[in-house]
């Protein structure tokens, strides 16, 4: 039996102690003054577009920049929509395509569930469906594994659904398949390092999508490759995905002067269990939402405003891309991203 040291496994998710309000303004006599002007101007344009044979009124001529300045706000609100379907991921069809695969068995690992003990068992499956996670050396991985934040670097995996199997006592069992690239799969086959931090981020995986705790005494099954059978799973087969790296060429795309902008992310409520993580990003020199291309992924944000900003972070929590909403301000200039936070 093997056990992991602490390094391998278990995060912590640091939350927030504070929590900032999301706008502060503070309005002048003058100008509030003026925006009850144009108030009271709109609400005579709507109430009384045209009064005829007025002898004891005075008549006010309509000012076209106030049409003018209505419209505007109308296609902001449109381009505001428009940016918000792009987040939910609702401007393709509601069910993204996918293709099925027959993963190819690897390797069985066997532990339990730390809640009753029972028999838990991973077919850790390869296939070339699945991308292969960037280039890591050994000396790079162990760093990686002492440093403060080793979630940094990431296994792209397609995790399956539960499922009762019999072992070989003809006990009952609980399966789960995970798949990885064939690639990294041989890596890993190749080098012990590699291999127990495969068994660790897939263990870490599992725990995550189905709010589960597993053992980290685990024991690699030599004469069986797999426990039942290996099921068939769908993966999703979209052009680009929801979050994508940025390749070379793309990436020269982008113009030398694109900068990080400044963003915070706050966690509502600021104690106790967090419901939503926000994410404020003040673009200076915006000026509409139509340069704007935002892209969610249950633990990452990746944002492009040409020609002026690039921003690409990752976020403590997991997220629901579907349900999470993007605002831009044109007054603030500040991109506001509201999403619910995954229970775990």
């Amino acid at each position: 039996m093997n056990k992991f040291p602490n390094h391998f496994v278990g995060h912590l998710l640091t939350y927030f102690s504070s929590y900032t309000v999301f706008l502060q303004s503070s309005v002048t006599a003058s100008t509030l003054s003026m925006h009850g002007t144009v108030l009271f101007l709109n609400l005579c344009l709507v109430s009384y577009p045209r009064v005829l044979h007025c002898t004891s009124c005075v008549v006010m001529e309509t000012d076209a920049s106030l049409l003018g300045v209505e419209l505007e706000q109308k296609q902001q609100e449109e381009l505001y929509q428009q940016l918000l379907l792009q987040t939910m991921g609702k401007v393709q069809s509601e069910s993204p395509p996918s293709k099925v695969i027959r993963p190819q068995p690897g390797m069985c690992v066997k532990t339990s569930s730390m809640s009753d003990k029972k028999k838990v068992f991973l077919n850790i499956c390869q296939s070339q469906a699945v991308p292969p996670p960037p280039h890591l050396s050994q000396e790079a991985l162990v760093e990686l594994l002492e440093s403060e934040d080793p979630t940094s670097y990431r296994v792209p995996m397609s995790l399956g659904e539960p499922r009762t199997e019999v072992d070989n006592s003809s006990q009952g069992c609980t399966v789960y398949d995970v798949v990885i690239n064939d690639e990294f799969f041989q890596k890993c086959q190749k080098d012990t390092l590699f291999q127990q931090f495969l068994i660790a981020v897939s263990l870490e995986g599992l725990e995550n999508k189905y709010n589960l705790e597993l053992s980290r005494d685990v024991k690699i099954l030599k004469n069986r490759k797999f426990m039942g059978s290996i099921a068939e799973q769908n993966i999703r087969t979209k052009s680009k995905p929801i979050i994508q790296e940025i390749d070379s060429k793309e990436s020269e795309s982008l113009p030398s002067s694109t900068k990080r902008p400044e963003f915070s992310l706050l966690v509502e409520p600021p104690s106790g269990s967090a419901e939503h993580l926000i994410a404020e990003i003040q673009l200076p020199g915006v000026i509409s939402a139509r340069s704007l291309v935002l892209d969610l992924g249950e633990d990452r944000l990746v944002l492009i405003a040409q020609p002026l900003f690039h921003l690409d972070i990752f976020f403590p929590l997991l997220i629901d891309q579907e349900n999470s909403v993007a605002q831009f301000n044109t007054n603030t200039q500040m991109l506001t991203v509201t999403m619910p936070v995954v229970s775990s």
